[in-house]
């Protein structure tokens, strides 16, 4: 991969820009932190050279004088809904947030449920964390919201929520995944505190849409690929224009909101400190950017494997065709078609000549390896196999895994577990692989090549189980499918 943003810079830059906007409130400061406060792997991939734990590394100069409050909409935890590089759901991942926070010496205060309507599975996740000694609260669907100013600022409105009881002068406001409520918690704190003297202060920090970059560039495209299920539209920012005469990229939901940032603070402080949603932001990753032919190349990739996410979503029946053809229209903006991404064209080549289910990984230094389903081996067990034999420098030739193995492997799964596909797959090749290392080195070294899958592309030419899934994620693998059920 080509690298085109200098992640020492940014961390260097970044943080001395909130420290700066911490100064500039007395008591507290909400900072919403959007986007993934760590495990930004979408950062990572369009920005190539960003450190997916780079947000926290910033916060953990922080901590002594900072807590955090994780958020979470109760229409996702109704929803199931799940965080798509982790493939585990948002409650879920509330609770995982909060064990890494932890363990690094981050205090977690609480957790706010949002957008609550008296949820059943809302008050069961509630039960759940009072069982594990987690706070928790409950924040209401204020009707009009966020157009009827008057209804918001008011005792029915934020005024309604539960007051988040915070201890420290800087409160991070995090999230599981975009549209959770984070900046609306923020907000009605805003007003809770105000009622109750304290002077606070809010902040914004979203690494994406990145406001001094172009409306257009790829890496903003790429955004709004990344939430096209949430409708996020990248916009110019008309208040920072009127102000400054200056062009800057936002994003409608931010743009929606300012009219009530503008209403409470001109409600605590007879005047707003913030002129448009870009002032309110403290985001430094534009500046970052030293090759920007790089960010382009990268921002393009992750628009295709967005559209084929939105896809196979379609095939599983778990959305419409809406948010596809979103993406297809992004495609189309930053000029760009599937064959674009080497590995889908070399998967499909070779499916035209065998006729069967295929696979392709595109190695670190550009080399491609495919592979096809066998009677002992699913598609992606045997790329896995091929690639690394072929980091190893062992002949494709030679069988790491004899055949008088597999089919052991392959009655067990039939005879004894029911199973309807005989196929070993990725998980149970690794196994055989780790068994087998002990006395055999080609299997050895085989085995010692799977870090440098991390940040390979793979393609498949039909749509991947959970377990392969699972095991590429784990490797750190991108990958793609088409939206073809196995036969």
């Amino acid at each position: 991969m080509k690298y085109g943003f200098d992640n020492d810079k940014y961390l260097k830059i970044q943080s001395e820009h909130i420290k700066e906007r911490i100064g500039k409130f007395g008591d507290k400061l909400y900072m919403e932190f959007g986007g993934k406060l760590f495990d930004d792997y979408h950062a990572s991939r369009v920005l190539p050279g960003f450190q997916p734990d780079s947000k926290l590394k910033m916060l953990m100069q922080l901590k002594d004088y900072a807590e955090i409050v994780i958020v979470i909409s109760a229409v996702d935890i109704e929803k199931n809904k799940v965080r798509g590089d982790l493939g585990i759901t948002y409650d879920m991942d509330v609770l995982r947030l909060r064990d890494e926070f932890q363990s690094r010496g981050l205090m977690v205060g609480s957790v706010v449920i949002t957008h609550y309507k008296g949820q059943e599975s809302a008050k069961a996740f509630s039960k759940k964390l009072k069982r594990l000694n987690i706070k928790s609260y409950y924040h209401y669907t204020i009707e009009g919201y966020p157009s009827n100013v008057a209804l918001i600022d008011s005792d029915e409105g934020f005024g309604k929520n539960d007051y988040v009881e915070t201890t420290r002068p800087l409160v991070v406001i995090t999230a599981p995944g975009p549209g959770s409520g984070k900046m609306a918690v923020c907000l009605s704190q805003l007003y809770q505190e105000n009622k109750r003297g304290v002077k606070a202060g809010y902040a914004k920090f979203e690494t994406f849409p990145i406001w001094n970059l172009p409306l257009k560039h790829p890496v903003n495209i790429a955004y709004e690929a990344a939430t096209a299920d949430l409708n996020d539209v990248n916009m110019i920012d008309p208040f920072h224009l009127e102000a400054y005469g200056k062009t800057t990229v936002n994003y409608n939901r931010d743009i929606e909101i300012f009219p009530v940032l503008n209403a409470i603070f001109e409600g605590i402080y007879k005047e707003n400190p913030y002129k448009s949603p870009t002032d309110m932001g403290v985001n430094m990753a534009g500046n970052c950017i030293y090759d920007d032919e790089a960010c382009h190349y990268a921002s393009k990739q992750e628009i295709i494997r967005r559209y084929y996410a939105a896809l196979n979503n379609v095939a599983e029946g778990k959305c419409d065709e809406s948010e596809a053809n979103k993406i297809a229209l992004l495609m189309q903006q930053v000029k760009v078609t599937t064959d674009d991404r080497k590995v889908t064209v070399a998967a499909k080549t070779r499916a035209k000549k065998s006729e069967a289910p295929t696979a392709a990984i595109e190695l670190e230094d550009g080399t491609i390896i495919t592979s096809e389903t066998t009677s002992l081996l699913g598609t992606c067990a045997a790329l896995l196999l091929n690639a690394t034999k072929h980091l190893a420098g062992i002949d494709h030739k030679v069988k790491l895994i004899p055949a008088d193995m597999i089919e052991p492997i392959q009655n067990m799964k039939v005879s004894y577990l029911k199973g309807k596909n005989p196929r070993l797959h990725t998980d149970e090749v690794l196994v055989a692989l780790a068994m087998l290392s002990k006395n055999d080195e080609n299997c050895k070294k085989a085995l010692e090549q799977l870090p440098k899958l991390q940040g390979c592309q793979v393609h498949t030419t039909v749509m991947l189980s959970e377990v392969d899934k699972k095991i590429f994620k784990k490797l750190g693998v991108d990958f793609t499918c088409e939206p073809i059920k196995k036969r």
